[in-house]
């Protein structure tokens, strides 16, 4: 059974902004041409947000922030929250207010929500994988360029845990920053004398040798990046729990029960925000 984490809630001002910006590149300078010209400025329908297809939900808040953008007196009543499993023909959401602000908030709505719910479904399907082992799912900084808040809190929905959010909250020295600092004893104490002791510090290795270089350092976290199951093992048992292990690299669905039975603390999974499918949404109005 898939255990939630605490959910934090998205930001007001941080929705407010992407759904103002969604809205202005849909709307344009001229507005919702055909609804304006096909339904009366005060007509009124009732409506729901149902799943299609089955999955987990998210971005319930920022769709209803879409209607509420164009028409603060729509009437917007969750019925599945997000972190809730949908079936085909669930309700989501009811809508009731002004057609015309729903018609031209629909799709905006439905394209923040579509979007949050399939890496939702998705990053469930990893954590089911691995469900009984020690390991946790996380995401990766492999987002869409201005909504890596949203994504992250949909992983975060579907039961998976946040890696650093950007370049700014943590130290991670990878391979091409080894090669540039001159070697893994000198990226590690150039990071150790440059970063303050609230920074964490994660290093990427490939071998058992740089490994083990690594552990010479005082370091809070290793990347154990396209190591094979046996080969992690061997790490896990060298690490000895002086740091977290984090594996990386050739993780889908078929391999990550393997990799999180070889005792890693973190599997990365970069497919949970950069190919996870939209999950199928519609907004139906009622008679």
């Amino acid at each position: 059974m898939r255990v939630m984490p605490e959910l934090a809630p998205l930001h007001g001002p941080l929705v407010a902004k992407a759904v103002a910006e969604a809205l202005a590149e849909d709307l344009g300078l001229a507005g919702d041409l055909t609804t304006n010209a096909t339904i009366p400025r005060d007509a009124t329908v009732r409506a729901s947000i149902r799943a299609r297809r089955p999955g987990v939900v998210s971005g319930v808040a920022v769709a209803g922030a879409a209607f509420h953008a164009l028409d603060p007196t729509i009437a917007f009543d969750v019925r599945r929250a997000d972190g809730a499993n949908a079936e085909p023909g669930d309700v989501i959401a009811d809508i009731a207010g002004n057609a015309r602000a729903i018609l031209s908030a629909e799709r905006v709505a439905l394209n923040f929500m579509g979007r949050m719910s399939g890496i939702a479904t998705l990053t469930g399907r990893y954590v089911e994988a691995i469900s009984g082992t020690r390991a946790t799912i996380v995401d990766t900084r492999k987002t869409t360029p201005g909504l890596r808040a949203f994504e992250k809190y949909a992983v975060r929905c579907g039961g998976g845990m946040n890696h650093r959010v950007g370049l700014f909250d943590a130290v991670l020295i990878k391979d091409n920053h080894i090669a540039a600092a001159g070697g893994i004893d000198k990226a590690i104490a150039a990071a150790r004398a440059f970063s303050g002791h609230m920074v964490k510090i994660e290093i990427e290795v490939d071998t058992l040798e740089q490994l083990e270089s690594a552990m010479t350092h005082k370091i809070d976290a290793v990347l154990l990046d396209n190591m094979t199951p046996d080969t992690l093992k061997k790490a896990v048992t060298l690490v000895g729990g002086r740091a977290l292990t984090e594996a990386s690299g050739g993780v889908n669905l078929e391999t990550v029960r393997q990799i999180a039975e070889t005792g890693v603390d973190l599997i990365s999974v970069g497919a949970l925000t950069h190919s996870a499918p939209v999950l199928d949404l519609g907004l139906d109005f009622m008679d």
